[in-house]
């Protein structure tokens, strides 16, 4: 029953990407294009989404867990850092050269479509590398260096 909660908003979540046309890389690609075809709805599905969002999730975080008891994990840092930049421009990079983002590349990839499973690929070996990267880095400061050839 734990599961089943978040499985159903889950469909829910795929089901308003599907919708709103957030699942075709064209139509994100035309909203990114501010300079040529700009197409404005995707904008509207955003401001939509926290409208619909914003009461709820105030009411989530006065509560202090999920509707499933879970407690809430919130981020640790928040401040903003040369990390949380690079991090954002390369997501906005990803995101404007192929159309995808997360979830709709999630939904792309349960439908089968290709160039979704190449993003997925892409983005898990990004999240890869970036765990690879930060480990050896943190080895590097503790004095614990290690060759990995």
């Amino acid at each position: 029953m734990v599961l089943l909660l978040p499985l159903l908003l889950g469909l829910l979540f795929g089901c308003g990407l599907i919708l709103s046309g957030m699942t075709d890389p064209a139509k994100v690609l035309g909203f990114l294009d501010v300079a040529g075809a700009w197409d404005p709805s995707l904008g509207l599905v955003m401001a939509g989404a926290i409208g619909v969002a914003i009461l709820p999730f105030q009411w989530i975080e006065r509560r202090g867990r999920s509707l499933t008891g879970a407690p809430l994990l919130a981020p640790g840092k928040t401040r903003i850092d040369i990390a949380l930049l690079l991090g954002s421009s390369i997501f906005g990079i990803g995101w404007g050269l192929s159309g995808f983002c997360p979830g709709p590349a999630l939904v792309g990839l349960g439908a089968g479509y290709l160039p979704a499973v190449a993003f997925f690929l892409a983005m898990v070996t990004g999240m890869e590398a970036y765990d690879w990267l930060s480990e050896a880095l943190e080895r590097r400061r503790s004095g614990e260096v290690k060759s990995s050839l």
